[in-house]
């Protein structure tokens, strides 16, 4: 049991290691505007200095939801207004 213990221990240490790695890449990467509940350098810093809740509260509450608005980028050749202008 005593290796299969430290085995588990390493697994569960290398998997706090990348959650957080992955968390500080997307808190970086996150527009500051976008970001919800906290400003974005206090987000950084709790996913840095909080091991497993730091982020995982970001994962949960402070991460972009997604896009505001979808962005449809239409050739002006498809609007029937323009088009009823050029004639």
């Amino acid at each position: 049991m005593g290796r299969l213990a430290r085995m588990a221990r390493v697994l569960i240490i290398i998997a706090v290691i990348l959650l957080t790695i992955y968390c500080v890449v997307e808190v970086a990467q996150a527009r500051k505007y976008q970001v919800r509940r906290l400003p974005k350098w206090l987000w950084a810093f709790a996913v840095i200095c909080v091991p497993v809740v730091g982020p995982l509260s970001w994962l949960v509450w402070g991460r972009p939801s997604g896009p505001s608005k979808p962005r449809i980028q239409r050739a002006p050749d498809d609007d029937e207004d323009f088009l009823r202008g050029l004639r």
